[in-house]
Formats: C-alpha cells, structure tokens, sequence
C-alpha cells in the first residue's frame, strides 16, 4: 500500500474519508491510484487541488461505507469496486452494516492491489462471462431471519462468496483456531478466493496449465472427495516440506489459490515497506501504464529472485519486531525452493496478464 499524504501535508490512510488534521474531503481515485484531497461543490460535485471534478460512490451517500471516487461524467453511482457486488446483505440494521463494512474494506484493499500488479478487474456488466463478482450473505447459524442454514465462503464462475461472519472478529478468530489457519483474516480470503477466479480466467485452457500440472498437480482431481478426506485427517506436519499452509495440501487448486495469496500477501507489504522506508526502492523500474514487463518483473523492476530476498529480509525484521513486543512470529511461514517455484509461476502468469 501507498503512502498517502493530504495536501496539508497529514499523512493520510487508505480508508480515510477526511483529514483529521485541516478537515478536508478525501477520496480515492482508482483511476490515478491516490488519495486525494477534495473541496465540496453544488450539485454534490468534489474539486480535487489539481482541477479535477468527482462524485462520491453512492454507497458514501447511503452508509458512509466507501471512500472511492466516479468521475464527474460518469453516468453510474457506484465506483469501481462497489458496483462489481452482486448480492449485499439487508442493510435495515446498524449491526450489519458494520460489518459488510468491514468486508467492503476488504474487497477495495484486494482490487487496489490488482490494479497495482495490472491484472484485469472486471465486472459482469462488462464482461458478462469472464468478469468477477461478490456475494456478501448470511445463513441461519448468525441471523435466524434468513433461510440458508450454511453459506461457505467460495468461488464459482466469477463469483467469490464470502459470509457475513467472517467480518465478526471472535467468530474468525475461533474458526482460525479451530482449523489452525495462521492468516484467517478478511483481506485473506478475498485474496485466496480471488486465486480461483483468476485460475480460470488466466490459466485453465492455457499454455499455463502444462507448467501447473507439474508444479501443483492434476486440477481435475474430485474437488469434494479431496476436502472431505482433507478435513477428516489429522493436520500433516509434512506441509512446510512443499507446500504454503497446510491447508495447500488438500487440492492442487487450493494449493494455488493458497500460494496466489500469499504472492499477493508479499507484494502488498512490501510495497507498504518500500512506501514507509522499511527497506530500499528498487530504481529504474519498469513503466506500470505501459505494462511493458518481458522478463517477468514485477512493478519494481525485481525478478522474482531479488523479490523473494527481499521479502525474507523483511519478514526477519518482522518477526523481530514482533519478539521484542512478546508477540509470536509475524510471519511463521518457509518458502522452501518448491514453494518458489510455484510463486515462480504464478509472477510469469501476472506478467504475461500485464502485457
């Protein structure tokens, strides 16, 4: 993540809506990717410094749950990112939109680091079959006024489901004890999910999928035989020996989707610490508008070599940081020359999609 700075000056957040130094109006421009400082017109209209003209995303003006600017000409009242939902829970109560919210948040940290990396983000209206969608619902489990007595977060088709719960903190954090997942956290599973969708959108029926049956193995194998027998055997301790997580381990498009976010894991932060001065820019790196990237660099002109040295650093210092407060290891994983290779892969299909 970018290090945002209002024009006063303030450092300023992703999630902002206003600087709490000088009060200003802030938006995000997805399009310019950057926060920006805005001064309220007639007609609901938003001037930023440099003369640009926006409107707020409709959900702004109904539940203060997003930040994210429309160009003034823009005929829709959703912004990118809101206007790629499908389904939303009732928002009648307070409670629940808090925490669709929560998950709203979520979703524009996952699209932001998307269009970071170049990948396409497109809806359904744009792209009826190959474009990408949300569901956000409950089941009977947390509101007895709705029917489905289980709604599982998943991807079919585009469409990444995610329930309402998980937006809870306690509920998560008893789920990721109970299935020993380490990164059980809201960004992580729109980042895995998101894995699925682009499996299929970049890899199934492509020259990709020869260099994935051999470094993940057979997609075809039964999916639900797969997690049943997944999930009725004692965790393996074997998992670090070639595999992301444990959880890896049950299917080879888990693997993937597992690795895929773990890939996202590591450019987000380590753009974060390129932002925040944590370790050195990389110079001359490759144009991010032209997506020109031939060797498979990422947007700091890195191979994926020097990526991953980085990131070890880093996550050494993480780690360190966190001894020093009496917390656990921060970053409790070992990418192991398998595990690299998979990340290999996965830094050539994002580079290719760029082009």
């Amino acid at each position: 993540m970018k290090d945002f700075y209002c024009v006063c000056g303030q450092r300023v957040f992703f999630e902002n809506s206003q600087c709490l130094k000088c009060g200003r109006a802030l938006g995000f421009d997805p399009r310019s990717q950057t926060m920006l400082a805005l001064q309220p017109q007639a007609g609901g209209e938003l001037l930023s410094d440099d003369g640009q003209r926006f409107r707020n995303c409709r959900n702004h003006h109904d539940f203060g749950a997003c930040n994210w600017l429309l160009p003034v000409d823009d005929q829709r009242t959703y912004c990118q990112s809101c206007r790629l939902n499908k389904v939303v829970p009732d928002l009648s109560e307070t409670g629940t939109v808090i925490q669709w919210a929560k998950l709203e948040a979520a979703k524009r940290h996952l699209i932001y680091t998307l269009m970071q990396l170049g990948l396409p983000v497109e809806g359904k209206q744009e792209a009826a079959e190959l474009g990408i969608s949300f569901a956000f619902l409950e089941d009977s489990r947390f509101n007895a006024n709705v029917r489905e007595a289980y709604i599982a977060t998943g991807h079919a088709s585009g469409l990444i489901t995610l329930n309402l719960a998980e937006a809870d903190d306690e509920h998560r954090e008893k789920t990721r004890r109970q299935l020993g997942e380490y990164y059980r956290t809201i960004v992580g599973h729109f980042r895995h999910e998101s894995g699925h969708y682009y499996y299929d959108l970049l890899v199934r029926g492509k020259h990709w999928e020869a260099p994935f049956r051999e470094l993940f193995g057979n997609p075809d194998r039964d999916y639900q035989k797969a997690l049943y027998e997944h999930y009725g055997r004692p965790t393996s301790v074997d998992w670090p020996s070639g595999y992301i997580s444990a959880y890896a381990m049950a299917h080879p498009l888990e693997d993937w989707a597992e690795t895929w976010a773990h890939y996202l894991h590591m450019q987000d932060t380590l753009e974060t610490a390129r932002e925040f001065g944590a370790i050195a820019r990389k110079p001359g790196g490759p144009d991010q508008a032209s997506g020109e990237d031939l060797n498979g660099q990422d947007l700091n002109g890195q191979d994926l070599d020097e990526l991953v040295a980085d990131w070890m650093e880093l996550t050494v210092t993480l780690n360190a940081l966190n001894r020093s407060m009496g917390l656990p290891d921060a970053y409790p994983f070992v990418l192991n020359d398998r595990v690299v290779a998979k990340l290999r892969l996965i830094h050539q299909v994002i580079a290719a999609a760029r082009q």
